[in-house]
């Protein structure tokens, strides 16, 4: 059966055409004289390519290996690789959120965004961007055999007038090519948008989801672990995906610019995408901008030099059959229980600190001077009115911004420290109301001071009764460590997703993981139980 797309005009076609401008120009040596090296002198001197991705997406992009989880593979991991060889620096692999990636480049938490990020208008206003490193489309994939759903000429006219789900990537060109034409009415569907490729794939195996757009190098990286899914059509809307660097790093994007021709010339570059499965007849367009290399190279201030060599036979990477049952136990336990530990320590390093904050600022609300307590009642209001993940970014994303940087670790436990020392003053304040007002007014007429009052005879009564609801906030922020994975922090809930999307083993991972969590937060919750049974002269 005959299947067609919606016509090509109606595919992207400003930003194609902005695409070829640039490209033409950049290639033609006709941009503005690039700035003073800046982030290319700190490559340099530190000896090191940082460049940021999200393993979350997984294959063939950057996801974790199968003999050793810990560790990254991928075709941007092997591209990384060389473009660090050519600046004559080692990569370094940046973890980060996918829809957060600008942001960290933006605050120098690294020096290049490189994970099938495509070249689009709205960037362009706030990153460099070098010529393409890869040619994608995008793929629509149903089930195979399905009887209603087979292609495009049944989302322009479903039967019956059903109205199609369509699966994509958040953030993705898929999700803005789908949601146009979805919304000028072209197709009678609805867009619905994941955090991960294989989830929508996922969602179209299991029948909740009618069709999946998807770029093409995930759509044949992941063929083989999909087999009950079918491509229908051709590809759609090509684009590029390029290599971002920070606003007026000229510099370091011409050096990008300059190895990424290189490695096409001496088919270094067909060679890792060949060895992935990825390498088809679009990528000819890479050929072409390699070709015209010799007018872009013309203006640089330094060259790399090409080193003509054979190139190594190298072993074709494919997508396993999906593990199962045991053998996911076998294969993933370890990395788990390591990102479990990471969980443990943000929890027992933030809530002490949270509980003296909060004890303090309970005082200082109750027994402070005037002109403190509207400001400790603000800080309160704030923390408990706004989102830990808000809070996280502030400090990760924003202070930067004023010259103050926190390292990832410390601001985990720093937004998580604060946020809850305002659950934990509020706590505290309701136990220092529950003591009667008379042991104040004794043990001052004892000729103690307020102080010593209260570090004496107020507070340890107070905490003998908040005890209780203390030791469940304490349960509740094992969970909320999760959030931490804003600031590229990978603990359990992170490590879960990223093995999910890469494995598909989700029912193994899911138990394994809910079973630490519990392993973690139950012993908390016997010593709740057991100190309100005491507390309440009951043997326990």
């Amino acid at each position: 059966m005959h299947h067609t797309a919606p016509p090509r005009a109606r595919w992207r076609p400003t930003a194609l055409r902005a695409a070829a401008t640039a490209l033409a120009a950049a290639l033609l040596g006709l941009q503005p004289t690039p700035a003073a090296a800046g982030q290319l002198e700190d490559v340099q001197q530190r000896g090191t390519l940082r460049w940021c991705a999200d393993q979350e997406g997984g294959g063939p992009f950057v996801y974790p290996r199968d003999d050793d989880p810990a560790q990254v593979m991928g075709f941007e991991v092997d591209l990384a690789e060389q473009l660090a060889t050519y600046l004559k620096v080692k990569p370094e692999f940046v973890q980060g959120q996918w829809d957060k990636l600008p942001d960290m480049l933006r605050t120098d938490k690294c020096d290049v965004v490189l994970n099938g990020y495509e070249y689009d208008d709205e960037r362009l206003d706030v990153m460099e961007a070098t010529v393409p490193y890869y040619v994608y489309g995008l793929q629509l994939m149903v089930r195979k055999g399905d009887p209603v759903w087979k292609g495009w000429d049944q989302l322009k006219s479903p039967p019956d007038g059903q109205k199609a789900k369509v699966g994509v990537l958040t953030g993705s060109a898929a999700e803005d090519t789908m949601r146009e034409v979805c919304g000028e009415g072209d197709l009678n569907c609805e867009v619905i948008a994941y955090d991960g490729s294989t989830d929508a794939m996922r969602e179209v195996e299991t029948g909740k989801l009618d069709a999946t757009l998807q770029d093409t190098p995930i759509a044949s990286f992941y063929a083989p672990r999909f087999p009950a899914l079918a491509s229908v059509g051709e590809p759609v809307s090509p684009g590029y995906y390029v290599i971002f660097v920070k606003k007026g790093e000229t510099a370091l994007r011409d050096q990008l610019n300059a190895a990424l021709i290189l490695l096409n010339r001496n088919g270094e570059q067909q060679a890792i995408y060949s060895k992935y499965g990825i390498w088809d007849d679009q990528q000819a367009e890479l050929r072409a901008v390699a070709e015209m290399g010799k007018f872009y190279g013309q203006h640089q201030a330094t060259r790399v030099e090409v080193e003509e060599k054979a190139l190594p036979t190298q072993e074709v990477v494919t997508t396993e059959v999906r593990k199962r049952g045991w053998e996911v136990v076998t294969a993933y336990s370890g990395i788990l229980l390591e990102s479990a530990g990471l969980t443990v320590i943000l929890a027992a390093i933030s809530f002490p600190l949270a509980v003296l904050v909060g004890l303090g600022v309970a005082i200082g609300r109750l027994y402070g001077p005037a002109w403190l307590r509207l400001p400790l009642t603000g800080y309160v209001e704030f923390l408990r009115g706004t989102p830990l993940m808000l809070q996280l970014y502030f400090i990760f994303f924003l202070l930067p911004e004023v010259g103050v940087t926190i390292p990832a670790f410390w601001t985990g436990i720093l937004g998580l420290a604060i946020n809850y020392s305002a659950y934990e003053s509020e706590i505290y304040r309701a136990g220092l109301q529950a003591i009667p007002g008379g042991q104040m007014e004794a043990a001052l007429s004892l000729g103690m001071t307020r102080g010593q009052a209260l570090q004496k005879v107020i507070v340890p009564q107070a905490v003998r009764i908040v005890i209780p609801p203390v030791v469940n906030d304490f349960i509740a922020l094992f969970k909320d460590t999760s959030v931490v994975s804003v600031v590229t922090l990978v603990e359990l809930t992170k490590r879960f997703s990223v093995l999910s999307m890469s494995t598909q083993a989700t029912i193994e991972l899911m138990i394994m993981t809910a079973l630490l969590y519990l392993l973690m937060s139950y012993p908390m919750s016997l010593l709740s139980r057991r100190i309100e049974a005491r507390l309440g002269g009951v043997s326990a």
